[in-house]
């Protein structure tokens, strides 16, 4: 099972809490992090984009760093890890958005990849005068198709000529192309979401239903999935998401989440659920749907939280879902979190032997 980071580009990660660790993203901070990462054999990290944060007490996400400007950073530092940057796709022209990706590319000798979203928190995109209205909550995927078959068409051939709804080229041109077929991955968990992403993607995230120590939470997603794709002859492939909670016992790690769980932010929480409840189109699975929750936790997500052993087992058995051919993990504390994973946590887990003899030696 492939293994990768969602590397902290946003102030405190992935957890709404006061009492959790306190960061501001930086450069330094994602270095140490994608560094350590390769070194332990990690196979990929990826940064999301967020244009404006939550709020609250916390100032969730109110800080965060420019996702293809840290990438291209990222890569003259590494050498081996694979790289993805997410693209704000209302807000960068898609032919902007294919140079970018050519040059990073070349940065990263050939280790460069691309998250593709559409936008679902009007705010991020209103404030700068980009929102296209609420049409766009029903023909994102529209758009998004254009916006692919742009870059696709520059990146293949270094022309495009294209009169769409959402986009016009006329001869428009890229040069110098991409050294390979650059890797396209989608977090589409509603059913236009992943009919998009099984024509055009290679990889998508299907997110688990919210728990705790579930290992299978995504396997409902990661089989509708493969449904759709077994239909279309896709060879799309299915990544997860995970947050990593750990400590020397069960016990101990559990005592963290309680104390994240009694700073939860709840100003942060309803912000972004007013936020995701704009979306009137939003059908089962969606992200709309999944953050309209008002759910008084700090993470809405799936969470294994206990000891290294625990952990490692239950990353193994998220590895037997059928299909899944990768997890993104994220970490209470990253610089401490990674450290745990490439020592304590990835040697014991059978899935990742291999990886963990080679960061080893």
């Amino acid at each position: 099972m492939d293994i990768g980071i969602f590397i902290p580009i946003g102030k405190n990660g992935w957890l709404i809490s006061t009492t959790s660790p306190q960061y501001s993203p930086t450069f330094e901070l994602n270095r140490k992090v994608t560094q350590a990462a390769e070194r332990y054999g990690v196979d990929f990290v990826l940064s999301m984009i967020k244009l404006r944060g939550f709020g609250g007490k916390s100032g969730f996400w109110d800080e965060a760093l420019d996702s293809f400007s840290l990438m291209s950073a990222l890569a003259a530092v590494t050498s081996r890890i694979q790289l993805y940057a997410t693209i704000p796709t209302l807000a960068l022209p898609p032919a902007i958005a294919a140079r970018m990706t050519s040059t990073v590319d070349d940065v990263s000798q050939g280790r460069f990849g691309l998250n593709l979203i559409t936008g679902w928190q009007k705010a991020e995109y209103e404030q700068m005068g980009l929102w296209p209205g609420e049409k766009h909550y029903t023909h994102r995927y529209d758009m998004l198709t254009e916006y692919i078959t742009i870059m696709k068409d520059l990146w293949e051939t270094g022309r495009c000529t294209l009169h769409g709804d959402y986009y016009t080229m006329d001869d428009c041109r890229l040069g110098p192309l991409p050294s390979r077929k650059i890797p396209l991955v989608c977090a589409a968990t509603s059913d236009p979401g992943i009919e998009f992403s099984a024509r055009h993607c290679d990889y998508n995230f299907c997110n688990g239903t919210p728990s705790t120590n579930n290992p299978f939470a995504a396997k409902e997603n990661v089989s509708r999935m493969y449904e759709v794709t077994q239909k279309s002859g896709s060879a799309l492939r299915a990544l997860s998401n995970v947050m990593i909670i750990a400590d020397e016992t069960d016990e101990l790690a559990m005592k963290k989440w309680e104390h994240y769980k009694a700073g939860v932010d709840l100003e942060a929480i309803d912000w972004r659920a007013t936020q995701a409840s704009k979306d009137q189109a939003g059908t089962v699975g969606s992200h709309s749907l999944l953050h309209s929750n008002r759910d008084p936790l700090p993470h809405n997500g799936v969470r294994f939280i206990g000891s290294y052993e625990t952990i490692a087992g239950l990353l193994d058995e998220m590895s037997t879902i059928p299909g899944l051919a990768g997890t993104m993990l994220t970490f209470d504390d990253f610089l401490i979190g990674i450290e745990q994973f490439g020592t304590r946590i990835q040697p014991l887990m059978k899935s990742r032997q291999q990886r963990a003899s080679v960061a080893a030696e």
